[in-house]
């Protein structure tokens, strides 16, 4: 990445930023940014209003460059240039891009193909790229199935290049976007001095940065309850690490009577079943986001055996009685 100048907005700062009563001469400063088909926001705590105000301009400007390099929305991103010319023969692209999608090949082969982001052509089938889903026929999603498969991904790393094995496959980065970039985000207002800040991308994937003044042991945050969104399920305290749910309250529609979420098992072609929403806390927020699909697809006993130790996972089971717990 290239150094960054933390640019001081002082007159943004003098409307935007409040004193914090909790702490004298340490100032709260809140904003947002709709970007990657979702709503970003940083809350902030320090002593320089004009310092986080750069910091965050700084941080939301390094959203807009990771979605001009991941968006399936924008034709000339680099992933929209290998999903439309990939098959035809190998696209030369960035090496962060490449190694993003190293990361993702791996992340899929750990989770036994249950995380996989050449996923997009069953997303467009079920209707969730671009609308809000319906029932596809079985031969749609048996075709688009047909394309789905990270081992249709070759990459060449000694040209950087990057070639779809296979007609049709298509990458699709909503299992992976926003935790990329809430981790890039924290990176980058830690590069400008900020010690202490909550990062949220859609409310789904979350980063605490250092504690707020109000409480040392970290950001509170409340998972919800996922057949009640006025209802908690945990409340938990990030310092350092993450958190990141998926739930099939997120984007799902109704048919023949069953409810049917986006969160798409690439294995079978079929969303998920069996959960209604899983939770983890990780170091890292693309950790806490991908891995929140698997242990959902794959359930409890799956979890039990893969999780690492310094993770923790809020299980909420699709079973009549059943109540969200953490898993030992």
């Amino acid at each position: 990445m290239p150094a960054r100048v933390c640019c001081l907005l002082a007159a943004f700062a003098l409307i935007a930023a409040a004193h914090s009563p909790e702490q004298p001469g340490v100032v709260r400063l809140e904003r947002s940014l709709d970007a990657m088909g979702t709503t970003y926001t940083i809350d902030m705590y320090g002593p320089n209003p004009a310092v986080m105000a750069g910091a965050a301009e700084n941080a939301f400007d390094e959203v807009r460059r990771v979605d001009d390099m991941l968006s399936n929305y924008k034709p000339e991103s680099e992933l929209s240039q290998v999903n439309a010319h990939g098959a035809e023969a190998p696209v030369h692209v960035s090496r962060e891009f490449f190694e993003f999608l190293q990361t993702c090949a791996r992340y899929s082969e750990a989770s036994e193909g249950s995380f996989d982001i050449t996923v997009g052509s069953l997303m467009k089938v079920w209707g969730f790229y671009k609308g809000s889903g319906h029932l596809p026929h079985q031969a749609e999603v048996r075709a688009a199935l047909q394309t789905v498969g990270y081992r249709n991904i070759d990459l060449d790393s000694s040209n950087l290049t990057v070639r779809l094995k296979r007609s049709g496959v298509n990458l699709d980065p909503g299992g992976v976007g926003k935790g990329y970039a809430v981790d890039r985000m924290v990176a980058v207002l830690r590069e400008c001095g900020v010690n202490c800040a909550l990062v949220s991308g859609g409310g789904s994937s979350i980063y605490g940065i250092g504690a707020p003044p109000i409480d040392a042991r970290g950001w509170h945050v409340k998972i919800r309850e996922p057949k009640n969104e006025k209802a908690t399920a945990a409340e938990v305290y990030l310092r350092d690490n993450s958190v990141s749910t998926s739930g099939n309250y997120e984007r799902f529609f109704w048919a023949e009577g069953k409810l049917y979420s986006h969160i798409m098992d690439p294995r079978t072609g079929y969303p998920a079943v069996g959960m209604l929403s899983v939770s983890v806390i990780a170091p890292k927020t693309l950790d806490s986001e991908i891995w929140a699909k698997p242990y959902y697809i794959l359930g409890r006993d799956w979890t039990l055996r893969h999780k690492p130790k310094d993770f923790r996972v809020l299980l909420c089971e699709d079973k009549p009685g059943a109540q969200c717990a953490w898993l030992p």
